[in-house]
């Protein structure tokens, strides 16, 4: 099992994130899963050229040396965590010490802090259609000790149903996009971090095929929604499903 320190590498570094990125077979490139650069092009079986029409699109800031976290200021982050009854015990300590980190570090490049959605426990918190944002979530956390306390009030029971509620996040997003009319470049890319110790009880593949396919009627590029998928635990089948 990995520390909190080598997952808030694992998570954050441009250059260093691992993760187990799930395949797309839909011929795209708008979708991104975890790899070498932030967030990356969902990796597709099948490349399409990069249209021309992709200049018009607002460019990503780079990280740097003294920064390695820049690239985050270009995204808004959202954390949808496995809530699910495997967690109890060390991955639920292991996932929020990681998360607290995190927080911090997006914060400090992003003012609108963190959006955090768990698998099972749901909110009353209705959302953003104007930004995009789903509801049910926990919406633009900006302080560790906030995601020390959600935790604290969040135990986990429950199955894996991660396709439904990755479905639920990515729609009102997608349909933002769509409501602007070519003018996708206005929207603020959105980098969505998938932490899970096991299989789905779903189809996960779902609603990232939807997604691919409606960023590429929209002429997105390719960074505009980052779909990453990380595990924690040693949760038999976890690793052939991510």
């Amino acid at each position: 099992m990995k520390s909190p320190r080598e997952l808030l590498k694992k998570f954050t570094s441009p250059s260093k994130r691992g993760g187990n990125g799930k395949r797309s077979d839909c011929k795209n490139d708008s979708v991104a899963n975890a790899g070498e650069n932030p967030p990356p092009a969902y990796d597709s079986h099948d490349t399409q050229p990069e249209s021309s029409s992709s200049s018009k699109h607002q460019d990503l800031v780079a990280s740097t040396p003294e920064d390695p976290y820049a690239f985050l200021s270009s995204f808004d982050t959202v954390f949808l965590i496995d809530d699910s009854g495997s967690m109890e015990g060390s991955s639920w300590l292991e996932v929020q010490r990681a998360l607290q980190a995190i927080t911090l570090i997006c914060v400090a490049h992003d003012a609108d802090g963190i959006d955090l959605y768990f698998l099972n426990n749901q909110t009353e918190e209705k959302g953003d259609k104007n930004q995009g944002k789903a509801s049910s979530g926990r919406l633009n956390i900006k302080k560790s000790e906030t995601v020390a306390k959600i935790f604290d009030t969040v135990r986990p029971r429950g199955a894996t149903f991660t396709g439904k509620r990755l479905h639920h996040i990515l729609k009102p997003y997608l349909e933002l996009l769509e409501r602007k009319n070519g003018d996708v470049e206005s929207v603020k890319p959105l980098n969505i971090i998938v932490i899970t110790d096991g299989a789905p009880s779903d189809d996960v593949e779902a609603p990232i095929f939807t997604a691919a396919k409606k960023l590429d009627k929209l002429d997105a590029p390719s960074h505009q929604l980052g779909i990453q998928f990380f595990q924690v635990g040693n949760e038999p089948g976890a690793k052939e499903a991510l």
